[in-house]
Order: structure tokens, then sequence, then C-alpha cells
């Protein structure tokens, strides 16, 4: 049994039964929404590759986003758009995006992990925060691939309608090009103006 179930394993101990990972993709990207999934794995299935999503390539994370849609107990996949991060800020955004997540999934958890070290509130759920869970528990590593996997399709499906920018690339992160691409053409409507303050002097 892999230690990506040790902390999902301690709570079944504890009589828990409906264990759900929750992860983030795009916190800091220049443009575009956070994305945010819920994951409940059948306790104990091993899916092969399974780990934080930023540690996979593009073609294995689209492998394994199938597989996860079509062993998941059940899974929810929510954004919040570029507009709301500007107005109530990237970490509140971020936890709005985990509690829609969790209460888009088919299936009410009885028990939440979620990547990092601070929990959004959730009513009555009782919540784990684990750092680097997404490389630590098999439900967050589910999540990060669901949530980065649906973010970068949406960025890409972004790049079709503002090409100049290279979203297809870089999805959205503040590279050279992408700031090269501000520089000449200014934002478009999906950039996070709070996120380009520095850019633009203010």
């Amino acid at each position: 049994m892999t230690e990506l179930w040790n902390f999902e394993h301690e709570l079944i101990e504890q009589g828990y039964e409906l264990i759900c990972g929750v992860d983030e993709a795009g916190r800091g990207p220049l443009a575009g929404p956070v994305c945010a999934a819920a994951v409940i794995l059948p306790t104990d299935l091993e899916i092969e590759g399974l780990n934080d999503s930023k540690k996979l390539t593009e073609k294995k994370r689209e492998a394994l986003y199938d597989i996860i849609i079509e062993k998941a107990l059940a899974y929810g996949i929510a954004m919040v758009s570029e507009k709301v991060i500007d107005e109530i800020n990237i970490l509140q955004a971020t936890f709005l995006a985990m509690k829609g997540a969790v209460e888009a999934m088919e299936l009410t958890p009885d028990y939440v992990l979620i990547d990092g070290n601070r929990e959004p509130d959730l009513g009555q759920l009782p919540v784990k925060t684990i750092v680097k869970g997404d490389s630590r528990s098999a439900n967050i590593a589910a999540a990060s691939i669901l949530a980065k996997v649906t973010r970068d399709r949406y960025m890409m499906e972004m790049d079709r309608e503002y090409p100049q920018y290279g979203f297809a690339v870089h999805k959205g992160y503040g590279t050279k090009k992408h700031y090269e691409a501000l520089t000449e053409h200014g934002h478009c409507p999906i950039h996070r103006l709070s996120f380009l303050k520095k850019f633009y002097g203010q």
C-alpha cells in the first residue's frame, strides 16, 4: 500500500468513510480563473503514477484525469473568475472555489483533506490541512490533477480568443513572453488587474 493513503487510513481507523481531497490550480497566474477540485476515491484504489500534478507531464495528467473521473466515487470542480479574484483577493477566491468544488460533488464527505495550511469555511465538515498534501494524500493528488487539467483546458480555449498573449503555452503565468505581450497589447478581459498593479506602476 503506498504512503499516499496514510492520512486516509488514519481517518478510516477513526470511523470516517467518505474522505475527500481538495486542491486548487491557478493561484499565481496573471490571467484567468482559480480552479479547485474535490475528489473521493474508493479506499485503497491504486492509480499508477498518481502524484502532485506539478510533478507530472501534461500528457500524464490528461491520462490520469480520465482515470480519476471514471474511478472516483464522487468529484466536484469549481472555478472562480478573475473578476471575483480582483474583488475579494486570491486567497478568498481560492476558498470560494474549494467550497464550490465540495458542494458540486454528488456525495457529501464526512472528512475533508485540504492541500496547504489555510482552511476554507466548509460549515460543519471536519477539515485537516496538509502542507504539500498533493504529494502526500491520494485524494488531494487526484484533486490537484482535476483542477490543473480543467484550468489548463480553459486557458487553451482563451488562447483561441486572445492569441496574442500565448495563453496556450504559459497558461496565464507571468513569463517573460507574457509580460512582453502585455507591454505590446495591454491587458485583456481575463487578466487579473489586481495582479498587474506593479506592472502598471500602481
